[in-house]
């Protein structure tokens, strides 16, 4: 059974989450979490998106975004 197609809108919000590979501790010190929230803010300036909150763990991020553009049709896979 494929998935359901997903429909893009601006003003759409999506809570995202992003686990380090094998569940490793990757965001254990300050710098790292820093380095990754320099690279969410470059990715935000470059795709438009808005970041309404964020939080880092240790070994996940979650990510509150809402989409800005419209991206036109959605594709389907």
């Amino acid at each position: 059974m494929h998935r359901a197609s997903r429909i893009y809108a601006p003003g759409q919000v999506f809570h995202i989450t992003h686990r380090c590979h094998k569940r490793e501790f990757l965001f254990k010190f300050k710098h790292d979490r820093a380095r990754y929230r320099y690279w969410l803010y470059e990715a935000r300036k470059r795709y438009g998106f808005c970041v309404l909150n964020y939080m880092i763990t240790s070994n996940h991020i979650h990510l509150l975004v809402m989409c800005n553009i419209n991206f036109g049709p959605t594709p389907i896979y």
